[in-house]
């Protein structure tokens, strides 16, 4: 169903939104190597797990953008460049993105075999990209796939305090969507709409009666009349 505009044809609009200076789409992959992560206490019995309790062919990651600043621009340097034969000032964006990775590994079977959190560990990585982004513009950086795996993973046994400790190294993978951006207030011609129509529910059905077995009840059958004459 098509919404109907109201009375009065199109109007003048004035609306705030976010005017795209420039938008790169771009991929990196990185590796990360994370050493001496203590091996956690069993959640079952509590006691601390040792190199010989976990299966090491099943360490495993996950990674997110850090939940403080997870994204940081550090700097914004003007320089020249000449498109389409015209001298054109762009900006070279220097960001920092900051992550959390948290590995986990699968106990032997002789344990139950659980999935437990090892640990998580902070990290920073730095990228520079040449954008349309004078100062004043905001810097979006939006992730549209952000995953990891686990490339090595060495278990060292009591190498401090008696405390197994696991070595990995991490490779992560991302996909990103970067926009510079500025808040404007936009005078558009609009027509105002409304709602569109509301759909029916479907009418009752009529009642309806189960199937009957005619050839089984009444019976037709002579002398099952009643009559005994």
């Amino acid at each position: 169903m098509k919404a109907a505009n109201l009375s009065g044809g199109q109007e003048i609009l004035c609306i705030n939104t976010e005017k795209v200076y420039d938008w790169i789409v771009n991929e990196a992959t990185f590796d990360l190597t994370l050493n001496d992560l203590e091996l956690p206490v069993n959640p079952l019995t509590g006691d601390q797990l040792e190199c010989d309790d976990i299966d090491i062919d099943t360490v495993t990651c996950t990674v997110e953008p850090a939940d403080i600043d997870p994204i940081e621009v550090l700097s914004r340097e003007d320089q020249d460049f000449v498109i389409n034969g015209a001298t054109v000032t762009l900006q070279l964006v220097t960001i920092r993105k900051n992550f959390e990775v948290t590995i986990f590994v699968d106990l032997i079977p002789e344990l139950g075999g659980a999935t437990v959190e090892v640990g998580t560990v902070e990290f920073s990585r730095c990228e520079q990209v040449i954008l349309c982004a004078p100062e004043g513009t905001d810097i979006d950086v939006t992730f549209t796939d952000l995953d990891c795996f686990v490339c090595t993973a060495v278990c060292d046994p009591g190498t401090t305090a008696d405390i197994d400790e696991l070595d990995v190294t991490v490779t992560v993978r991302l996909c990103q969507s970067i926009q510079s951006t500025f808040e404007v207030t936009l005078e558009i011609a609009a027509d105002f709409c409304q709602p569109r129509d509301l759909l029916s529910f479907p009418p009752c059905p009529p009642p309806t009666m189960p199937a009957q077995c005619p050839a089984v009840f009444p019976s037709t059958a002579v002398g099952n009349n009643g009559d005994n004459n």
